[in-house]
């Protein structure tokens, strides 16, 4: 009852953390969709139409282009004329302000009545014309105006800017209107320009009324499309008519879209649409793949890449930025086969050009390239060992799009005049960004915690520190990892582990015999220190190496798969010889087991089982008396199922048939190692009489 109650508890849990899971993907990607109702086809002119018969959904105008319209507004702004108010006490208080100044002090200049006679004279003539400001003058200039409105009262006149007065011109008139009768210096010492001012007033709102009226004479359609007629079939070139109805469509159907009722049912539909793909992955997920929703790490890099691409996507589109064929999303399926398998790779793939095939205008053609180009991309990288195969992976997923693209456009164009060209340049920088996924490799294993291949051949690399150190300190320790290292990559090949991780892990797995190597049989010369100690003490040496291999691998940041090879080569094993030999000599005693005792874990993966099988079975060959098949079979043999039957590997999935396979490796490869030879059969005595 207890276990049910358990089991009960512990699935709720399970339930509720998936169900966390997936609304927080839907939440997230729903959230940066587009909402905005939009027309997705996809259309140029002088281009054939790729979709089916396209029929009018409801009626709409034929808008104008945009280069039409500035045509007509420019055509009636012709007849467009600013008004400005003439303000007539301007000029009554400029002549009663010179009449005051001359009386007091401008008649001494020019005491002759005649130029006050002339000077009032001409202000009059000037204020009747009009003085214009030098700011209004430019922006008349600016807009190519010729002629303006003036009010004066209430009659409205037609000038021409060419009669009016700037306040410059109009102090040239006063001073040099009539030099064959008026001194001109005499005129300039009376500083008449203090007597002219604009008295032309710019009218805003008359002007902008009028420019209203006739702006509003100008129809921003040029035709009507009814419900239900034909405007395009697919393979048809798109015409300028087409074009412009096309344009019209895209136009009345963003506009449509804009209500709260069609707002609210455009984000059920996407949120329902985003449900269905994550929960179809996660299906996936729950009937293949279900212990990655064990291995946090895994799921996070899952989801994140599914969120991240089309979170991409959705602000390209929406802001109108780059072209969404440059984003390099080749590398989801790349980046998911280093790290975790190629069917989930594929799966994780559809899924996110499927989410960002509903932002865009040719979702079919997106998809179709972009599942080519994904499926390039698995294909091309088996296993990722060297920088060069990013290379050449980047390579093969370019070709991969221009040739599935001019397949596409063949199909479609009825000229090769007609192929679309400028995609090709868009592949080539897609395919040129798809190199930096090897940074972010290197990003990834350090965020989640994952291992590469590439990592992994970087540090079988025996010239590395801990490699060359471990040569020098332990070389019979290092050369036992190294013949390890092979024999373990061709058992693992042959049961399909993943090789290069268990070769590697062979390299490292002793690393801890170099802080005691002397204490080891394959480091020693003649001398054994263990004779000095007992059993128990040097069963703790031995033991010593697991623990001091762990802290040898905190110490030079060995990624965790490479220490769970350290921790379970042994298992929770017994250091045999002393645990043996001590109750051998000490038959009184309590069994101790625990001070004989690796600490473990024992193996939870094929790559550690093997490495268990292989330690034993390398290190036991070695003190073989003689070297033929059937000792090396029967010491296989032996040892390996000696192992089985004390239940070291009940928790890793390695099946009777993989054990099998692995034993017939070890025999092969023992046998090439030492040049096992056939035993030649004895001369009986009788037939050595006959000879």
């Amino acid at each position: 009852m207890k276990s049910f109650r358990l089991n009960k508890s512990f699935s709720y849990k399970e339930l509720l953390y998936k169900c966390c899971i997936f609304l927080v993907t839907v939440t997230v990607i729903v959230y940066f969709l587009p909402h905005e109702e939009r027309f997705y086809n996809q259309f140029d002119i002088n281009r054939p139409w790729k979709y089916s018969l396209l029929q009018a959904p409801f009626d709409f105008p034929i808008y104008k282009s945009d280069a039409e319209l500035q045509k007509e507004q420019d055509s009636i702004m012709s007849e467009y004329h600013p008004y400005y108010l003439l303000d007539e006490s301007k000029e009554e208080e400029m002549i009663r302000q010179f009449q005051k100044d001359y009386k007091d002090s401008l008649a001494a200049i020019i005491p002759d009545i005649a130029y006050q006679l002339y000077i009032e004279r001409t202000l009059k003539k000037i204020y009747e014309k009009g003085i214009i400001s030098p700011e209004d003058l430019i922006s008349l200039e600016e807009e190519n105006q010729n002629s303006i409105q003036t009010i004066k009262g209430n009659a409205s006149n037609l000038r021409n800017i060419a009669d009016l007065y700037s306040v410059k011109q109009a102090y040239e008139e006063l001073i040099g209107g009539d030099t064959a009768h008026y001194n001109k210096i005499l005129l300039q010492r009376c500083n008449l320009n203090d007597y002219i001012i604009p008295n032309l007033n710019y009218d805003a709102e008359r002007s902008e009324t009028a420019k209203e009226e006739l702006l509003a004479g100008i129809s921003g359609a040029k035709g009507f499309v009814m419900n239900g007629q034909k405007i395009i079939d697919r393979g048809e070139i798109v015409n300028q008519q087409t074009y412009d109805i096309l344009n019209s469509l895209q136009k009345e159907w963003n506009k449509r879209g804009d209500t709260i009722t069609e707002k609210r049912m455009t984000l059920c539909g996407q949120i329902l649409f985003v449900s269905t793909l994550i929960l179809l992955f996660m299906i996936y997920l729950e009937t293949f793949r279900h212990d990655y929703f064990q291995k946090k790490r895994s799921l996070f890099l899952l989801f994140i890449i599914i969120i991240a691409f089309p979170v991409l996507t959705f602000i390209m589109v929406k802001h109108h930025l780059f072209n969404v064929y440059f984003i390099p999303f080749a590398m989801i399926p790349i980046i998911i086969r280093i790290f975790l398998d190629s069917r989930t790779a594929f799966t994780a793939h559809l899924i996110s050009i499927l989410l960002c095939s509903i932002a865009l205008r040719t979702p079919h053609e997106f998809i179709l390239l972009q599942t080519v180009a994904g499926m390039t991309g698995i294909y091309s990288l088996n296993e990722l060992s060297q920088r060069s195969q990013l290379l050449k992976s980047a390579l093969m997923v370019t070709s991969a799009y221009c040739i599935f693209y001019l397949a596409i456009d063949l199909i479609q164009v009825n000229e090769m005049e007609q192929l679309d060209t400028s995609m090709y340049f868009k592949f080539i920088i897609n395919g040129i960004l798809l190199l930096f996924i090897y940074p972010l490799l290197f990003i990834l294993e350090k965020t989640f915690g994952f291992t590469s291949n590439v990592t992994l051949v970087e540090l079988s690399n025996i010239n590395n520190k801990l490699m060359r150190e471990m040569s020098e300190i332990a070389p019979g320790t290092f050369q036992h990892s190294l013949q390890l290292a092979n024999l373990t990559a061709a058992a693992a090949n042959r049961i399909g582990a993943n090789s290069q991780l268990v070769r590697t892990g062979a390299m490292y797995h002793d690393i801890g015999k170099m802080m005691n190597p002397a204490f080891f049989t394959e480091n020693q010369s003649g001398i054994n220190p263990h004779d000095q100690l007992s059993y128990k003490q040097s069963a703790q040496i031995v033991i010593n190496h697991v623990t001091d291999g762990m802290k040898l691998a905190d110490k030079y940041n060995l990624p965790k798969e490479i220490k769970d090879f350290i921790c379970t080569h042994h298992g929770k094993g017994l250091t045999k010889y002393f645990y043996i030999s001590h109750r051998n000599e000490h038959p009184e005693e309590s069994d101790d087991k625990e001070a004989f005792q690796y600490p473990g874990p024992n193996p939870f993966t094929k790559e550690q089982a093997i490495l268990m099988m292989a330690d034993s079975v390398e290190a036991a060959s070695r003190s073989l008396p003689q070297y033929t098949e059937e000792s090396i079979s029967n010491l296989v043999d032996k040892i390996i199922d000696t192992q089985v039957q004390e239940g070291y590997f009940k928790e890793c999935p390695i099946t009777f048939k993989d054990i099998s396979t692995v034993k017939t490796v070890f025999k092969e490869k023992l046998k090439t190692m030492y040049h096992t030879r056939v035993s030649y059969p004895e001369l009986k005595e009788g037939s050595k009489a006959k000879a």
